[in-house]
């Protein structure tokens, strides 16, 4: 039985996991942390706004805010626990901090982008297309109230476009002069990303490859966060197995 600690579990994806967890035989709630919300109940299980609740854990689960989820990782990996992250924000920087942090320990960091499988084959689908083509952007479209901008998913899908291109020797192109500052998005190691905030969306993103006389389109659309789940349930499964300290997605996981 795998002990699961879930850190930020009173906002909608550590909800979404409790409630992945629950009907199962492997894997056990063993417990949840979230600060302000002490002895709220989450579906017969207390929270705590103490971290030591999570200390015997053997995998903790880590959706707080990109603020203080590195201090947060940083406790859980002193817990001598595994750690699947799936908070946003960890762009290029931050995982090689993660990478130097986690270097020579037993236990694995797992890094996850997306949980959804159909979004992780979209970046990988997006990675080997992107040599291919002489420009490269990203809209991504999220909830009205998530917190950060671009998405993590948007954060990594640039970065491996970003490395594919430098391989194939491609370099960014001009696009013309804003008029308004933001027009022409946020250029992340020279891939842009356009970043969409409304009512209506939950989470989604398009990659454009453009090349002379033709593009490509490459879109995934998530329409109810129950797609997530199965993610979840994956990677605590198998972040144990995982060869290196550190690893970013579940493409490993899915051997794609």
């Amino acid at each position: 039985m795998i002990s699961v600690g879930i850190s930020g579990a009173p906002g909608r994806m550590g909800r979404l996991s409790l409630a992945a967890l629950l009907p199962l035989d492997d894997l056990a709630v063993g417990g949840l942390y979230a600060p302000g919300h002490d002895g709220e109940d989450l579906s017969g299980h207390r929270c705590s706004g103490d971290p030591e609740a999570l200390r015997h854990c053997d995998v903790i689960l880590e959706f707080t805010n990109p603020d203080v989820a590195p201090a947060n990782v940083s406790r859980w990996r002193s817990f001598d626990a595994h750690v699947v992250i799936g908070t946003s924000g960890y762009d290029s920087g931050r995982l090689a901090g993660l990478a130097e942090e986690w270097a020579g320990t037993a236990r694995r960091c797992l890094v996850v982008p997306n949980f959804s499988v159909g979004a992780v084959l979209m970046m990988r689908f997006a990675e080997l297309a992107a040599p291919h083509f002489a420009s490269a952007e990203i809209i991504e479209l999220h909830h009205e109230d998530k917190p950060d901008a671009p998405s993590g998913t948007s954060l990594n899908t640039a970065a491996r476009i970003a490395a594919a291109r430098r391989d194939a020797g491609l370099t960014p192109h001009g696009r013309g002069r804003e008029l308004a500052p933001g027009a022409l998005g946020a250029e992340v190691e020279g891939v842009p990303i356009h970043s969409v905030r409304a009512h209506g969306f939950v989470a989604h993103q398009e990659v454009i490859l453009g090349g002379t006389g033709e593009y490509l389109t490459i879109r995934h659309d998530t329409t109810n966060y129950r797609a997530f789940a199965p993610g979840i349930i994956l990677a605590l499964r198998e972040v144990s197995l995982l060869a290196d300290p550190l690893t970013v997605g579940l493409e490993s996981i899915l051997g794609i």
